[in-house]
C-alpha cells in the first residue's frame, strides 16, 4: 500500500512516464507546492521499496509499480477492511450510491463477463 506522498510521486511517473528526479520535483512543486528536498526524500524512499529504479543517464526515474497492480491491491485491502472481505458488499455499496448511467455500464461489464 504506497502512502500518500509515494502515490503523489508515482501519479506523475504513471502519467508523464520515465522521468529525471529534477523533472519530478518541478511538476511536483506546481501540483503540490512541495519542495525539492521533500521529493527527492518521497523518491527515494520509493526506490528503496522497489517502486521505481533509476538510471545512471541523468538519474532517470522509472515506475517499476504499475498503476494496475496498485490499484487491485487497494482495492483488495479495502475489500477486506470494509466489507468483511466480500466483494458482493462492495458492488452493493456501489450501487447504492451509483448514478443510473454507471449502473448502465456496470450491467453492461457484468453481462459481458458472464
Amino acid at each position: 500500500m504506497l502512502f500518500e506522498s509515494e502515490r503523489k510521486v508515482m501519479e506523475v511517473l504513471w502519467r508523464e512516464g520515465s522521468l529525471t528526479a529534477g523533472e519530478i520535483s518541478k511538476i511536483l512543486a506546481l501540483e503540490t507546492g512541495w519542495n525539492r528536498n521533500t521529493t527527492y526524500t518521497v523518491i527515494n524512499k520509493c526506490i528503496g521499496k522497489g517502486y521505481i529504479v533509476r538510471g545512471k543517464n541523468k538519474f532517470i526515474c522509472t515506475a517499476v509499480l504499475s498503476k494496475s497492480k496498485v490499484q487491485r491491491e487497494e482495492l483488495s485491502d479495502i475489500i477486506e477492511k470494509y466489507f468483511d472481505g466480500s466483494p458482493v458488499r462492495l458492488f452493493n455499496t456501489l450501487a447504492e450510491i451509483s448514478e443510473k448511467q454507471d449502473l448502465k455500464k456496470m450491467k453492461k461489464i457484468i453481462k459481458n463477463t458472464d
